[in-house]
């Protein structure tokens, strides 16, 4: 079975990622960003989701441990809003708050539709958006994935690591492929 833990950044949806995952068969808990990586990685994780937050990252840097789970990490990680702005920023990318905050159901668009955390996910489909902060400059090292009207860097993966990276909420049932999406993420940690 594989393993995966939800590092939690106060986001109000952190409990949904982890039932989503554990409604997969994923063998997951939620853990606090404080969290040592030596600890997490001394568990034989498969995975970490850096969940949502209240922090805003557009204008701090600060986002407990994730900086150092990116850094040592050999497996996947998926970012989502916070933890996705927070790994844009600490691989070199730019933060900024939003021209058009979105806030409830946007269209989104994929740009590359061969991606594997994709698989199964229409060009167009509806997402949920809670953000104030966006990703304006995508790190050197990573691919766009996705876009809405509003928000160009909707998604992203990194160039060499298992790195991901969603500003929209696939954990909340408005996302029309929310679960196809951490089912993907699964299937990568398994790998």
């Amino acid at each position: 079975m594989v393993r995966i833990y939800v590092i939690d950044n106060g986001g109000q949806w952190t409990h949904r990622e982890w039932r989503t995952l554990r409604d997969l068969d994923v063998d997951t808990k939620i853990v606090p960003n404080t969290t040592d990586f030596q600890e997490l990685y001394s568990e034989e994780i498969d995975g970490l989701v850096l969940s949502g937050g209240a922090p805003r990252i557009g204008l701090t840097n600060r986002l407990g441990k994730c900086g150092e789970y990116l850094e040592k990490a050999d497996f996947p990680i998926l970012g989502i809003c916070a933890g996705h702005q927070f790994m844009a920023r600490f691989f070199g990318g730019e933060v900024k708050p939003s021209k058009i905050p979105e806030f409830g159901k946007i269209e989104l668009t994929l740009l590359r539709e061969d991606e594997e955390i994709f698989e199964g996910v229409t060009k167009k489909s509806i997402v949920w958006e809670s953000h104030n902060d966006e990703v304006i400059v995508l790190p050197k090292k990573f691919l766009l994935l996705a876009e809405s009207e509003n928000c160009k860097i909707q998604a992203m993966r990194h160039k060499g690591k298992p790195l991901y990276g969603l500003q929209f909420h696939p954990e909340v049932e408005h996302t029309a492929y929310g679960e196809q999406i951490f089912k993907n993420f699964a299937n990568l940690c398994k790998k």
